[in-house]
């Protein structure tokens, strides 16, 4: 005795490899294996194509989503924390806010001290409020850490690879702070 693969009722089978009970059930497994096939062929052909698009990134693409991942992280962070800036807590959006710009010290462009929570107002249309992000800083990590930030530091080219490991690096740990949110 056998269980039939379509309707998984019992039958007698009269051949050795058989696998259904009748012909009706034969046509349905065979109709329910060629769209397994296929979902198979349509998950390999989307790996492939999602390989081909990531060999065709350029480095700023890399760097792009590297940024949006790191900027994730920051928010998530500082999610208690009020604006470094004005310290004010509201319902607005908030950015991940540089203290050093990206432009005038790329080197820190990563760096989780450069970066906290600021509000979109402080960080937009303020241009970053930095008077202020500076006493909020100070406050937040001590002098001896921004004057560390503030100090000379040796210039950074980062990689495709250092780009990669920087964007998986932050995703984990994404990942990780909002498994342990909940």
């Amino acid at each position: 005795m056998k269980r039939c693969k379509t309707c998984r009722e019992p039958f007698v089978p009269r051949l050795p490899m058989q696998a259904v009970c009748s012909p009706e059930c034969a046509l349905s497994h065979a109709v329910s294996t060629r769209g397994k096939q296929q979902k198979r062929e349509q998950i390999a052909e989307r790996k492939a194509d999602k390989q081909k698009r990531e060999r065709l990134k350029s480095k700023s693409d890399w760097a792009r989503e590297t940024q949006t991942q790191f900027n994730a992280y920051i928010r998530l962070r500082d999610d208690a924390e009020p604006c470094i800036s004005c310290g004010r807590y509201h319902g607005g959006q908030y950015h991940a806010g540089h203290f050093l710009s990206v432009g005038a010290r790329p080197e820190l462009r990563f760096e989780p001290l450069n970066v906290h929570k600021q509000c979109a107002p402080c960080n937009s249309h303020l241009s970053g409020n930095i008077v202020l992000y500076r006493q909020g800083l100070i406050k937040r990590i001590g002098l001896q850490l921004v004057e560390w930030m503030e100090g000379p530091h040796e210039a950074k080219k980062y990689t495709v690879e250092d780009l990669q490991s920087i964007k998986s690096e932050y995703a984990s740990k994404v990942r990780q702070m909002k498994k342990d949110m909940e």
